[in-house]
């Protein structure tokens, strides 16, 4: 079976767990994620949630190789024993597109580092295991602009290799005044590079890919 093209995530945000060591509680959250932009509010909201806590520690990874982006963050926790365990759960899970915060609300004893990391390791271990695992494909986003009266050979390719329309639309050529025809589709990465040439060498059409 050819992985190349295919990845694995959480289905959706995970309910929230509880781990306890030493009178200290460890709430443990996994969130899909899309963006790195969607942290900020994700930990602002467990902020509100938990107004005791003194520790919002996470990791999150986007992408996959080559591409791939990941970020570790122990918010005040001794260095590395907080967001790397967590971000060692999700290399250990093998997968991607997603956050793992978990919150501490201290309970007078020290943990010491190796009860740290034990314990943020845990507990995003915990968060993981109550995910729905799913595999996604990776796909590839392509542009087809054409003029409209060209309109029949795109869909009929569109329609003979079943390919997924993301969006159209229709918009006037400034110079002749023409409609031109613009349509987004994503193809599975191992056909992108045939589909590409399909619509390429048909006359009159053009395909860029985003």
């Amino acid at each position: 079976m050819d992985y190349l093209d295919t990845y694995h995530t959480i289905a959706s945000a995970s309910d929230e767990i509880l781990y306890k060591e030493k009178g200290s509680k460890f709430f443990g959250y996994s969130f899909p994620l899309a963006t790195e932009e969607e942290v900020k509010p994700i930990i602002e909201t467990l902020k509100k949630l938990h107004p005791n806590a003194v520790h919002y520690c996470y990791a999150y990874q986007l992408g996959t190789a080559p591409t791939m982006s990941y970020r570790a963050n122990d918010d005040g926790e001794p260095s590395n024993t907080a967001g790397l365990p967590i971000y060692g759960q999700i290399q250990s899970f093998n997968v991607t597109n997603l956050l793992i915060v978990v919150v501490r609300i201290f309970g007078g004893v020290k943990l010491g580092v190796g009860g740290l990391i034990s314990a943020y390791r845990t507990t995003a271990q915990m968060s993981l295991q109550v995910c729905e695992i799913i595999e996604k494909t990776i796909d590839v986003h392509f542009i087809i602009s054409f003029d409209y009266i060209n309109m029949n050979k795109v869909m009929r390719v569109i329609k003979e290799k079943n390919l997924a329309i993301v969006s159209q639309e229709m918009e006037m050529d400034e110079a002749t005044g023409n409609p031109i025809g613009k349509i987004e589709i994503k193809i599975r990465k191992k056909s992108a590079e045939m589909i590409f040439d399909t619509f390429n060498s048909i006359f009159e059409i053009n395909i860029e890919q985003l």
